[in-house]
């Protein structure tokens, strides 16, 4: 049994509010995103900035600057993506494990609730080839807490894997390959990082971890003035078959009754039929309960957003799509009909500060 009971006002606020999905869609011919248009330009590692005569605007300062993801501690103790303005670069993998570091560059736009992972002082260089991220810290690195040795890997690694240049991270102290951590000594695979690493990662409910695998979820958090997105990774039994049915049977479990977290699908919520992925994109089938309290086939963005975010962690999914008892005759929030299918945001979260 999942923790609806003491959270049932709060997830009914959660799947009422709009949540950044303004026009997305299911089904149609082309695939649509959870966010809107943005008046920024996302660069990638070694990516030209574009010169453009007509910067002396009245957009000029936002011209200047790109909304990147980085990713933090939050007062829960869970490492979170965050979207911050940063300065425009051509170095943008570098800058972005630079406002990672405390009393550094992110200091006046840090979110509320939210911390650092590297220690203060830490200088940073990155070098990325065929697929891999080289991170050299210098010594000041080695200073942190030991409780954050496993969020300092995974906010690295999170950070750095949303460039679609980085599959696998690599890091280096001086110059020296690390196969452990300086302080609390965990072990560092000599393949590098990934994400197949997790994050916020639950094992309380494998007996044997031998026969699982993970699967990676994203619940919901209150933040100081809105909910947020939090992914953590769960241990599945390797008798599941099919990631896509699991992944979705996890965020119906939702999080451990502990947790400050909690999921926008609730406990009646199920699948219809098996999955269908074709082209990158899964069709999803649910029964009616997908809605919520909606009488007018009305999918709240918190819930779509959710599933979308968990699914396209999968690296055969690109984009979902849902119907519910067979019918794709569905709208979002604002009354738009969802014809297309829908793709993963371009950042998770939006910071406020």
């Amino acid at each position: 049994m999942s923790k609806r009971s003491n959270v049932a006002l709060t997830a009914s606020a959660v799947l009422a509010a709009s949540m950044f999905l303004s026009g997305c869609g299911l089904f149609g011919k082309e695939k649509e995103s959870l966010d809107p248009p943005k008046e920024v330009s996302y660069l990638k590692e070694g990516e030209k900035l574009d010169a453009s005569p007509d910067t002396e605007t009245a957009g000029e300062e936002k011209a200047e600057t790109v909304m990147q993801d980085v990713y933090l501690i939050d007062r829960n103790g869970l490492v979170v993506a965050q979207t911050l303005p940063l300065p425009k670069t051509e170095s943008v993998a570098k800058q972005a494990l630079r406002y990672l570091v405390a009393d550094g560059p992110v200091t006046d736009i840090l979110p509320n609730g939210f911390r650092t992972v590297l220690p203060a002082g830490t200088e940073v260089d990155v070098d990325i080839d065929d697929g891999k991220a080289v991170v050299d810290f210098s010594e000041e690195f080695s200073s942190y807490d030991v409780k954050d040795e496993k969020k300092i890997l995974q906010a690295v690694t999170w950070t750095l894997t949303q460039f679609d240049s980085v599959k696998t991270v690599e890091l280096r102290v001086n110059g020296y390959p690390l196969t452990e951590m300086p302080v609390g000594k965990t072990p560092i695979s000599p393949d590098g990082l990934s994400r197949a690493d997790g994050i916020n990662t639950e094992n309380a409910d494998a007996a044997d971890i031998t026969n699982t695998r993970p699967v990676t979820v994203y619940y919901l958090a209150q933040g100081s003035e809105d909910h947020y997105y939090v992914p953590v990774t769960r241990r599945i039994a390797n008798t599941e078959k099919d990631d896509v049915v699991a992944v979705i049977n996890q965020l119906v479990e939702g999080p451990g009754m502990q947790s400050e977290l909690i999921s926008a699908l609730m406990d009646d919520v199920k699948l219809m039929e098996n999955p269908k992925i074709e082209n990158g994109n899964v069709v999803l089938n649910f029964n009616e309960a997908i809605l919520g309290p909606s009488e007018n086939k009305v999918i709240a963005d918190a819930t779509l957003r959710s599933i979308v975010l968990s699914l396209t962690e999968q690296p055969d999914i690109e984009s979902v799509s849902v119907m519910v008892d067979g019918s794709s005759d569905l709208v979002n929030e604002e009354g738009e009909s969802l014809t297309a299918p829908v793709t993963r945001p371009e950042k998770v979260n939006t910071g406020s500060f």
